[in-house]
């Protein structure tokens, strides 16, 4: 019976797909051979520029980048440990958000989102000025079972007033499944509150959630895989529906964990360096 609901919630899902983008799918620049394991990047509006971090063992640091692929500086942030930073994003105000919680093993307790105001970052070096710590409302076990790892993260985004989380499932026996957890904006420790349970496909390489944005406009949802883009229609916590989903397929697979909006109809995208052979790009997608 799961095995029917599955391929039912598959076959749906790519109902509302697009064919391939492959036509409007390009390199557009390589990252620097430093910056390996890019895993967060948002076009930043107040600066014009590309920000981008890296994960887990990286010294706790943001990239600035030009459009056109010129590595233009570094500004660490003060007293944060990189325990495993997966996503940036920003609100309309132009302040940066850090995400925290990369949940590899599913067993952290120490799930966090970092603040970092737009007045500060024409530093070299930065301080955090809020910090939202959560946990999820439904994980019992730390870790859970084999067969019950949806609580990794690498994909968010940031409102004024709220962040919305798009899990990772690592389970044994993938199946698509992926939640959508929403946090307040604000400093404190908070309950995530589960609001929508999705699907994307079996295939765990080319369906696992690995990064978020939204557009500047406030409406539009895109979340990555390493071959898709998901685009979600974004009014409020309703929108969260399997048939607003739309796909585009990228035609291309490799380990993309970044994305960004830089217009309504353009998404930058980067991925990570496969033991120095191949990766460390960054990609742009035409939606028209």
């Amino acid at each position: 019976m799961k095995k029917y609901i599955v391929l039912f919630g598959f076959s749906l899902l790519y109902a509302c797909s697009t064919k391939s983008q492959e036509n409007n799918f390009k390199e557009a620049f390589t990252l620097d051979k430093k910056h390996t394991e890019v895993s967060g990047m948002i076009f930043h509006q107040p600066t014009q520029k590309l920000w981008m971090l890296q994960d887990k063992g990286n010294p706790s640091e943001l990239y600035i980048y030009s459009v056109d692929g010129t590595f233009e500086n570094t500004v660490t942030v003060n007293n944060q440990e990189n325990t495993d930073w997966e996503d940036l994003s920003q609100d309309t105000n132009g302040n940066i958000y850090i995400g925290n919680f990369g949940n590899n093993d599913n067993k952290r307790k120490d799930l966090r989102i970092l603040k970092v105001d737009a007045g500060s970052l024409t530093s070299n070096s930065v301080n955090t000025s809020q910090e939202t710590t959560f946990y999820y409302e439904d994980q019992t076990e730390f870790p859970p079972k084999k067969s019950n790892l949806l609580y990794d993260c690498e994909a968010f985004v940031a409102t004024n007033d709220s962040f919305y989380l798009f899990t990772k499932n690592r389970s044994k026996g993938f199946d698509g499944t992926f939640y959508v957890y929403k946090v307040p904006n604000k400093n404190g420790n908070f309950k995530a509150e589960k609001i929508a349970t999705l699907e994307t496909c079996g295939q765990y390489k080319s369906c696992a959630i690995t990064g978020a944005t939204l557009n500047k406009n406030g409406n539009q949802i895109a979340l990555l895989t390493h071959d898709k883009v998901l685009l979600i229609p974004f009014v409020n916590d309703d929108s969260f529906k399997q048939e607003n989903i739309t796909i585009k397929e990228l035609g291309h697979n490799s380990q993309k964990e970044a994305i960004t909006f830089k217009s309504d109809k353009e998404l930058f995208m980067a991925d990570e360096s496969e033991k120095g052979k191949k990766g460390g790009k960054v990609f742009m997608l035409d939606l028209n």
